[in-house]
């Protein structure tokens, strides 16, 4: 595979993984739980090819990618690199708080028992 191909390819699979990083963002924005292991599996096997292709350009020569044209598509490519980042990451948050919510109970806080308050500050020397 030559260094063009291997950065297409790239392209190409850091673009799914965008498409797929907006998918999953939707679906917690509006059904406020995980979604199910089919989106899990498409990541995964997505990240298995992307390992690929990356190790493609690793062997790739140094000069190869200096090329403007090259250039161009890396730095296009590094963009959408952090895009993704910046997804995931806003996804983990929406997994945590929906995870966090769905193990909340509504429990109403527990209320001191009139004149309690009281007795705990003359008891450390206060005076309420």
């Amino acid at each position: 595979m030559t260094p063009t191909e291997a950065l297409h390819q790239h392209q190409q699979l850091c673009d799914e993984l965008h498409a797929l990083s907006l998918e999953e963002n939707s679906f917690l924005q509006q059904h406020r739980r995980a979604p199910g292991p089919e989106l899990a599996d498409r990541k995964r096997q997505l990240l298995e090819r992307l390992d690929a292709v990356l190790g493609a350009l690793r062997t790739a020569p140094k000069g190869a990618l200096g090329e403007p044209s090259l250039r161009q598509a890396l730095d296009a490519t590094r963009a959408r690199v952090l895009q993704i980042l910046q997804l995931e990451r806003e996804n983990e948050q929406l997994l945590l708080r929906v995870s966090l919510g769905a193990h909340r109970v509504a429990t109403p806080a527990p209320t001191l028992p009139p004149g309690m308050l009281q007795k705990i500050y003359q008891r450390h020397g206060g005076t309420p």
